[in-house]
């Protein structure tokens, strides 16, 4: 199991990915599932994965690779071509559909799971950054402004406080702190997310510098930032008046 999350904001897109992977209680292992698909002076373009590992890396070789040419042209169709990150959207997604058809029916004839789900976002010449969710059957959405994130893999853990913080205007430093303690609420509750992090942070303003990270497990950072979250929801708890009807079965002592 893995974490992705993207948040598409009036400043930017932020993208973070884990790098758990496991196939048992006693099978850990890191593998990168923040990739950058295509870099050039008219486009950066970026895609999280999660499911199916070996599906996964299928697709992304196919599409470094080039899908195969349609009509006359002799040349693959890569990410490098396409005008819009609708139509890298679209290339990516027939990528699913081909490594369904081969890899993931092989896979699903010995019953193993091979479904896979990205969170495609960067940006193509002057279009702002866009961010899009790709299905394990190759369709796909949107992010939209009514809800300005995604998620794909263990999500319900760090969902909570993306619902109560996260809006259209949130400024990037702090969709990546809010971002952090999702994560950190996901690792708390689940073993099957983990550092080290991933991260993408891309500015609207194409003026900024791409900013790329990976969150290590001893990032002094992300550590204090668990210590003090952890310490300030406990100080918060102790201050909610008790129920009315718990009286009599002793008090909170919110004098410290």
């Amino acid at each position: 199991m893995t974490y992705c999350l993207g948040m598409l904001l009036d400043a930017g897109m932020v993208l973070i990915a884990d790098t758990r992977t496991n196939a048992g209680v006693d099978n850990f292992s890191c593998y990168k599932k923040l990739h950058c698909l295509a870099e050039g002076p008219d486009r950066q373009i970026f895609a999280a994965s999660s499911g199916s590992l070996s599906v996964s890396q299928s697709v992304i070789a196919l599409l470094e690779e080039g899908l195969p040419p349609e009509g006359p042209e002799e040349i693959p169709r890569s990410l490098s071509a396409v005008t819009s990150l609708f139509r890298a959207a679209q290339l990516v997604g027939e990528a699913v559909q081909i490594i369904n058809r081969k890899v993931g029916a092989a896979l699903e004839a010995i019953h193993i799971n091979s479904a896979i789900s990205l969170l495609l976002g960067g940006r193509i010449g002057d279009e702002p950054p866009r961010l899009f969710l790709i299905y394990a059957a190759g369709n796909f959405i949107e992010c939209q402004p009514d809800s300005p994130f995604l998620q794909i893999g263990e999500t319900k853990y760090g969902r909570p406080i993306l619902d109560r913080s996260i809006d259209m205007e949130t400024p990037l430093s702090d969709a990546v702190k809010i971002a952090f303690l999702s994560f950190d609420s996901a690792m708390r509750s689940n073993l099957g997310v983990a550092r080290p992090l991933d991260m993408v942070v891309m500015p609207r303003d194409p003026s900024l510098p791409l900013l790329t990270r990976r969150i290590e497990p001893d990032d002094d950072y992300f550590n204090e930032m668990s210590l003090s979250w952890a310490h300030m929801l406990h100080q918060a708890t102790k201050t909610i008046p008790d129920p009315p009807f718990m009286k009599g079965y002793g008090t909170t002592d919110s004098s410290g």
